[in-house]
């Protein structure tokens, strides 16, 4: 079917055919007259009115505008021409004089040396937000200009000031607000902190606390001491991973479940392993990175177990670092995985770092790059735990706007030597078991005593917890089984240790009963006591009595 021929009669096709051989149309011919008359009108119609930009003169234009505007020449900046709202904002200027002397906002702006910038280099400059003596802001765009005075002049600098007050003012609030919040975050996460350090006898500790960035969110960084009794303490650190609130609500739980979990005195994997099921009921989709170690002065190690933390790092008393080593289970949180508890020589002299990844983790770089170079740091940080913590963190290069939160606990065990080393005294017997044990034990601990110069009433109370201690244990127990005495600056502490893993329990004895009253007379006379398991099977049961302070 011919289409073309059929088209011709639809509606409106003629008048769109007729349109596009109107617009398509090429010029006529030379002497050809014939125009269409609509197209013939159109043409050569009156041209619609213009206004005549053109003949403004530029200050006419300049004097209209609300925005403040100056006109400078020359290396000396003299003055050429102000415009009103530069007049209004600063009052009359003078043309003709050097800028320096006729117009001392510019001085107080800072803006004279922008200007010599500008003329140098024939290039714009924009400084944003300056305050003006009258407290407006404004912010200035300094344009080179050529030949403001004809052929063989030199140029000048055309100063363009917008007033910004408002977006200054509500930046500045802005500012204020974020400053506020931030306070109170860190305020907050300061708050989830110890506020003071425990303070074990047998070593010297420190810590510190950098909130990372300039923004509100606070981070999940915390550390904790310890003191278990007997002479021990453990030492935890950790980091929720994420920050805001909600990370530092559940670094707040954590670290209460710590301190509880502490109190059982069980070995660090197993309270890594508590701790990974509560941190699932928490909040299943919020993991952290945890630490936790046990120091006993009397084994001269430390014992610890990781859920995904950084390696605890060592200086020994010759100042080698060395980098605790497996076992490193993943974080709190993931679930199904047994911890397991390793341990590295901590003895006299020798001083352990325990860290958040913010003290050495950058972008861009290998978090091992990272530890390494605070291992270099440590082998040259000495003196007392806060000194060692401030240079590591210097050394790091954690400044106020670091963009992690940063987290150090420090802990050293003191050589002591010279009078110190009097005050720290050990002895220990080995019970071999039979009826001679509980009386051997009593002569050994009253001569101990008696060395220890202790006065008369904490001699007598020392050698009954002593033998009490010892009966318990020969009588539920068994082989092998050790008493040992310690002092500190502080406390003495007794401790007896055999094979067998059943814990004994205060319980109240009846009048009939032939047995019961040994741990019970020692939780009365004692200042303190308690029990754990030992590895390897076995238990310890101890007790420790405060010594006058002089």
């Amino acid at each position: 079917m011919n289409f073309t021929r059929w088209s011709a009669r639809l509606p409106g096709t003629q008048r769109r055919a007729a349109a596009r051989t109107e617009h398509s149309a090429s010029p006529a011919p030379r002497g050809d007259s014939s125009v269409p008359a609509a197209r013939a009108e159109h043409l050569t119609g009156p041209a619609a009115p213009t206004a005549a930009v053109a003949g403004l003169a530029a200050h006419e234009v300049l004097d209209r505008i609300p925005a403040l505007v100056a006109l400078v020449q020359g290396p000396d900046h003299h003055l050429a021409y102000v415009n009103g709202a530069w007049t209004a904002a600063f009052g009359e200027r003078p043309t003709g004089g050097p800028a320096r002397e006729i117009m001392p906002e510019l001085e107080s702006l800072s803006l004279l040396p922008l200007l010599d910038q500008v003329l140098s280099s024939a290039r714009p400059r924009t400084v944003k937000s300056r305050k003006a003596p009258g407290g407006r802001s404004y912010t200035f765009t300094c344009t080179p200009v050529d030949g403001l005075g004809g052929p063989g002049t030199s140029g000048g600098v055309l100063i363009f000031a917008a007033d910004v007050t408002d977006h200054a003012e509500a930046a500045e609030r802005l500012r204020a607000s974020e400053r506020s919040q931030r306070e109170t975050a860190v305020t907050l996460q300061r708050s989830l902190l110890p506020q003071e350090l425990e303070e074990p006898d047998d070593l010297r500790v420190a810590a510190t606390y950098h909130p990372g960035g300039t923004e509100a969110a606070v981070g999940g960084d915390w550390y904790d001491v310890i003191t278990l009794g007997g002479g021990r303490t453990a030492l935890v650190i950790g980091d929720v991973m994420g920050r805001g609130v909600r990370a530092a609500a559940v670094m707040g739980q954590l670290r209460t479940a710590v301190r509880a979990y502490a109190r059982l005195d069980l070995p660090p994997h197993e309270v890594l392993q508590l701790l990974d099921g509560l941190a699932t009921e928490i909040d299943a989709n919020q993991i952290a990175t945890c630490a936790y170690a046990v120091h006993d002065p009397n084994e001269g190690r430390l014992v610890y177990a990781s859920a995904g933390h950084l390696p605890i790092l060592v200086r020994d008393e010759n100042g080698t670092v060395h980098r605790a080593a497996e076992p490193t289970g993943p974080p709190l949180g993931t679930g199904g995985w047994l911890h397991a508890s390793g341990s590295v020589p901590l003895g006299p002299g020798s001083t352990a770092v325990l860290y958040t990844d913010g003290l050495v983790e950058r972008r861009g770089e290998d978090i091992d790059h990272g530890v390494t170079a605070l291992e270099v740091a440590l082998a040259g940080a000495t003196g007392s735990p806060q000194v060692v913590c401030d240079r590591l963190v210097r050394s790091a290069g954690v400044t106020a706007d670091h963009d992690d939160d940063v987290a150090v606990l420090v802990l050293q065990h003191p050589a002591r030597t010279g009078p110190d080393s009097e005050l720290f005294r050990n002895a220990a017997l080995e019970l071999l078991g039979g009826v001679e044990a509980a009386p051997r034990a009593r002569a050994f601990a009253s001569g101990v005593l008696a060395s220890w110069r202790f006065p008369p009433d904490l001699h007598d109370l020392g050698v009954l917890a002593a033998s009490e201690l010892v009966a318990n244990s020969l009588q539920h127990g068994t082989p092998p089984m050790r008493l040992r005495l310690r002092r500190t600056d502080r406390r003495l502490i007794i401790e007896v240790t055999d094979g067998d893993d059943h814990l004994p329990r205060r319980r109240r004895a009846e009048p009939a009963d032939e047995a019961g009253r040994g741990i019970a007379i020692v939780a009365t006379i004692a200042t303190n006591w308690g029990s754990r398991r030992t590895p390897g099977g076995g238990k310890a049961v101890w007790c420790e009595f405060t010594l006058p302070q002089l």
